[in-house]
């Protein structure tokens, strides 16, 4: 056991860092999962052998202790950086924990060779297999679960952050109710985005300090990649967003940037945290912060999260 969680830690030192094709199978059937028995609710728990795009794919996912089989619950994708893991970005996030996910059925998929498509670096599967790779995770999650297919969202931390960009650009965005990336690298983005519906809320946290994405945009070790108010400026403009209100928290070190989009306060928001690097945001320590080296941030980026989702639904 202590290999083991030696060899998780090594991994989680290492750097975390197209054209979208609709999937063959998009839609699946509401509550075909609900009625059915849970033997380890509270226990992370994994399947293998997840047929898709011909390939063999593997996920995670922790279920409420408490859960309930005839009880609709949220989900919540949780996509994990480059060079890395599902088990190290919920071990990071820490959002199997009860009181960031105490209702809500987190899943994390495996990117093939510990990365997903759209950086240069990743050659094991194209975006077009990602993709249908992240519809076929639905499809079997609900078939097992009782899953409420109005309350899921999709997280991720860097390439993972991106890549959830890159669904919500995508026809598969439309299995999902709301969005949230952490030192997200956007390379997809500025092959353009054309996401299913309009507005779709989304939510991104950023170091000001990040040396790997950085926020002023440029060269990444994948490919060119837009500044993040540039970002962030393009999703407002598909959002049809209009009021712009920023505050400062933490003495000035954090700038919370929200929009009013088509009438709905809140839909678009940005947290920059000025002199964070390229980690997940908690005010504990975590496992991307020992990889910056850094110490815990103003703001817990798994709180304001489950918060910003709790607002929205699939219309």
């Amino acid at each position: 056991m202590g290999l083991l969680f030696g060899s998780l830690l090594l991994l989680s030192l290492l750097q975390l860092a197209p054209t979208l094709a609709l999937p063959q199978s998009v839609f699946v059937r509401a509550g075909a999962g609900c009625g059915k028995t849970q033997l380890f609710p509270g226990v992370t728990q994994y399947r293998f052998n997840l047929k898709s795009s011909g390939k063999d794919r593997s996920y995670s996912y922790h279920l409420p202790p408490s859960y309930d089989r005839n009880k609709q619950y949220p989900l919540v994708l949780g996509f994990h950086g480059s060079s890395t893991t599902g088990l190290l970005f919920e071990l990071d996030t820490k959002l199997s924990e009860t009181r960031f996910s105490g209702e809500k059925i987190m899943v994390y998929p495996n990117g093939l060779d510990g990365s997903w498509a759209g950086p240069s670096y990743h050659t094991e599967s194209t975006v077009a297999e990602d993709l249908q790779f992240v519809a076929d995770i639905v499809a079997d999650i609900e078939s097992i679960a009782c899953v409420d297919d109005k309350r899921i969202y999709a997280t991720g931390i860097s390439n993972g952050g991106g890549f959830v960009s890159t669904i919500a650009c995508s026809p598969v965005g439309d299995l999902f109710a709301a969005f949230a990336a952490g030192s997200g690298s956007f390379y997809t983005d500025l092959s353009g985005c054309t996401p299913a519906r309009t507005p779709l809320p989304f939510l991104e946290f950023h170091g000001g300090n990040d040396k790997t994405v950085f926020y002023a945009g440029g060269q990444g070790e994948g490919g060119p990649l837009p500044s993040i108010p540039d970002w962030l400026g393009a999703w407002a403009t598909r959002d049809g967003c209009a009021d712009r209100t920023e505050e400062a928290l933490a003495n000035g070190d954090v700038h919370h940037i929200s929009w009013t989009c088509n009438g709905v306060p809140g839909l678009l928001q940005h947290y920059k945290v000025d002199d964070m690097g390229h980690c997940w945001a908690d005010t504990e320590p975590n496992l991307t912060q020992i990889s910056v080296p850094q110490g815990p941030s103003p703001i817990q980026a798994s709180s304001i999260m489950m918060t910003f989702f709790d607002q929205f639904s699939k219309p």
